[in-house]
């Protein structure tokens, strides 16, 4: 299984840090864990095949396109830093 772990600001709290893993299994694109933790409290979750095949298609967008920009949101770090915004709500 592989894994990453990044930091993130969301722009919704600048000034706080959160960490975001991500685990999946193949590829992304056949489903993924994630894990978000302040350091205090932590929220887990996962996205089906199914959820990121639906998703690509209510965004009008491409399965593999919509694929590679979750990879670069969630998985690429310091290389997509400043592409991407989080919101924590």
């Amino acid at each position: 299984m592989e894994k990453t772990l990044n930091r993130i600001h969301p722009v919704s709290d600048p000034e706080a840090t959160y960490f975001l893993q991500v685990s999946w299994k193949k590829d992304l694109g056949t489903g993924f864990g994630i894990l978000l933790t302040d350091g205090q409290c932590a929220w887990t979750g996962t996205v089906s095949e199914a959820e990121i095949s639906r998703e690509a298609a209510d965004m009008e967008m491409n399965r593999e396109k919509y694929v590679e920009e979750l990879k670069k949101a969630l998985i690429a770090g310091e290389e997509s830093a400043g592409k991407y915004n989080f919101a924590i709500s």
